[in-house]
């Protein structure tokens, strides 16, 4: 479900929790693009790094599911007995590495297609152009693996907030395997 909830469109720039915001790096060159009219490069900007990871995401599920294949009966145990977010920690600690693979040339690939590199660039072009710009130097950042990352972070705290769902409310406890394993009837 919550690869389903990312992947969706306004699936990271829609929920505040999850949205990529600008990097730390580059947000005061915003920050002072904002100021001077260029409020929309900006928007444009944080857009195209949010539809990026929402293209990414669903390639997670394939690799949830090799997780759960693969799964033993010690972290299963782990998984039961390791507190609200023991599954999510299980599925970070087995997938993250391998995630991080597959999305980064989607990510890269998603955010040519939908401009990102376009308006990054031509944000920083509008910066560079102000006349205090060259006091300040031009943010270097690799934003590839910056969106991918934070579109990776997104995506757990999302399995987390599924997680909690289930093992607190018995409605979100959706399949007889989750009822049976969490105890509780629908």
């Amino acid at each position: 479900r919550a690869v389903k909830e990312v992947s969706r469109p306004d699936g990271y720039f829609g929920n505040q929790m999850i949205k990529i915001l600008l990097p730390d790096k580059v947000r005061n060159a915003a920050d002072m693009l904002k100021k001077v009219g260029y409020q929309q490069q900006v928007d444009s900007f944080v857009l195209s790094m949010n539809r990026a990871a929402e293209k990414a995401a669903p390639k997670a599920a394939s690799f949830f599911g090799d997780a759960i294949r693969q799964m033993t009966l010690e972290d299963a145990r782990g998984i039961l007995k390791g507190g609200d977010m023991a599954a999510t920690r299980f599925f970070e600690g087995k997938t993250r590495a391998r995630l991080y693979e597959a999305f980064k040339p989607t990510v890269a690939s998603s955010m040519d297609q939908v401009g990102t590199a376009r308006a990054y660039k031509n944000m920083l072009g509008s910066y560079q152009a102000l006349p205090l710009a060259s006091l300040a130097g031009t943010p270097v950042l690799d934003l590839d693996d910056y969106v991918t990352n934070k579109a990776l972070d997104g995506l757990f705290l999302m399995v987390a907030e599924e997680e909690k769902k289930i093992r607190t409310n018995p409605v979100a406890r959706t399949t007889d395997l989750l009822r049976k394993v969490f105890g509780g009837k629908q």
